[in-house]
């Protein structure tokens, strides 16, 4: 049996004195350019899988690179105490971000480095934040376990693939192939922020997406203004119209049944997100200063835990250089919708489009293009898991862990629990200037050690649940 939770000491004090060698073996890592996009790196993205998965085997894991008709995946498996000890699946990826442009680099991008900053030291190259150094800290916090104890404290499968920056085309059918193989009690996903420096964080939850494109059509060609102004329909005065009805006074959504399943945030994560620091610098960062959205709501609340409805672009008319005095035959327009909670994606798009079609005068007409949808993902916040994570990192940082929304979306989450049946639990050790998907990317020293050093804990905390 696994030594008790509060003899966990030895594993970190293993993670302390194998910093350097971890270091190294990362570094040979970042030096494989797995570029997922171009398809003249093929052969880097098999090697890098090929690396992860001798690496594992090295560690005491069973490890395959699997084929799919992309980048391979890396699947590895090791057992537990005992059959009835709980079993996560970890994911992360091996493939990065092109370098482009090169010449806005200090150095070689594939030449990983320990350099000093004004921060702390910190590990340069491409993929060392996204997501080369995340994955590899759940990698050294299972080695330093195995070198201490003999074992791991719970069962744990790993799924590392190689497409997560050009689409992850290949991973929903290897999911539905290997659905049996890959469940687990729940996920484990390494993917993401700390909120700062010294204040790790548990992102409870990532809003869904849903796309529409609106076209309205009216005369049967473009129109002389002077000869039809005053009389023919106008597209874009109409589009105009309903694009502006889309909210009221306040900020809120008109759509009918927009908020069914929208749940208020509670309030004692309210009043954590209130305290946190760089709330007030989100817009401030990007030239602005008044928040928009619904009023009342905290800049934090209106982008992790509220649903928008966001007009992303809008097309219409003569654009070009001078002055063309038209009247349009179509006008168009893309809106996004953030969603949170239980919010239904489908019937979303239904009501928006009945309230676009009832706004459309009787000689004109709407179509639509579909660009698909997603639901929000909420981990429940009274989770054992996520409660014993949160202190399990709350004693590793100076600060203690917080519980964080994310305003955007992460597909493989939404797909362990629809697939799957799986929560995950988001832990992540990188930092906003990490510069990830840009020239010059990095990963904190300090965020790469004591990432080893949170998983080491977090596997002892949740062997209980």
């Amino acid at each position: 049996m696994v030594q008790a939770a509060s003899d966990i000491q030895t594993v970190l004090s293993r993670v302390d004195d194998g910093l350097n060698d971890s270091v190294e073996r990362l570094f040979e890592f970042v030096r494989i350019p797995s570029i997922s996009t171009d398809s003249a790196y093929a052969g880097e993205c098999r090697k890098a899988a090929e690396w992860l998965a001798a690496d594992l085997r090295g560690v005491g894991f069973t490890a395959e690179v699997r084929d799919t008709p992309g980048h391979p995946m890396v699947v590895a498996h090791h057992d537990g105490p005992s059959a009835a000890a709980p079993h996560v699946l970890f994911y992360g990826h091996y493939d990065v971000q092109p370098v482009d442009p090169l010449e806005l680099w200090d150095d070689d991008p594939f030449s990983p480095a320990v350099r000093d900053a004004p921060g702390g030291r910190e590990i340069t190259g491409r993929g060392t934040a996204d997501d080369k150094g995340q994955l590899m800290t759940f990698v050294e916090a299972c080695r330093a376990w195995k070198a201490v104890h003999g074992e791991l404290p719970c069962r744990v499968t790993i799924l590392l693939e190689g497409e997560e920056e050009s689409g992850s085309p290949s991973l929903k059918p290897f999911l539905e192939a290997n659905a049996d193989e890959l469940k687990a009690d729940f996920a484990l996903v390494c993917d993401t922020c700390m909120w700062d420096g010294d204040t790790p964080a548990i992102s409870t939850g990532l809003r869904g997406l849903l796309g529409d494109e609106v076209i309205v059509r009216a005369a049967d060609r473009d129109l002389h203004s002077g000869f039809y102004g005053g009389a023919a329909a106008n597209p874009i005065q109409i589009l105009s119209k309903v694009l502006a009805a889309i909210h009221d006074e306040n900020g809120a959504v008109t759509i009918p049944g927009f908020y069914d399943g929208v749940e208020e945030t509670p309030d004692e994560i309210l009043a954590q997100w209130r305290t946190l620091s760089r709330a007030d610098s989100l817009l401030s960062d990007v030239g602005l200063s008044v928040p928009s959205g619904e009023k009342g709501r905290s800049v934090l609340e209106l982008t992790w835990a509220r649903p928008t409805a966001e007009i992303n672009g809008i097309v219409g008319g003569y654009t070009g250089e001078g002055f063309k005095t038209v009247i349009a035959a179509e006008a168009s327009a893309k809106i996004s919708f953030r969603l949170v909670g239980q919010q239904d994606p489908a019937a979303i798009r239904k009501a928006f489009r009945a309230f676009v079609e009832q706004r459309i005068p009787a000689d004109c007409s709407v179509t639509f293009k579909e660009h698909g949808a997603g639901p929000a993902i909420q981990l429940p916040y009274d989770s054992a898991v996520l409660q014993k994570a949160k202190a399990a990192l709350s004693d590793e940082w100076p600060n203690p862990a917080v519980m964080i929304g994310m305003g955007g979306s992460i597909p493989i989450v939404g797909d362990f629990q629809s697939m799957l049946g799986m929560d995950s639990l988001l832990v992540g050790f990188g930092l906003p200037d990490d510069r990830i998907h840009s020239p010059n990317e990095k990963y904190s020293m300090k965020s790469f050690h004591k990432g080893q050093r949170s998983w080491v804990r977090i596997l002892s905390a949740i062997r209980d649940c």
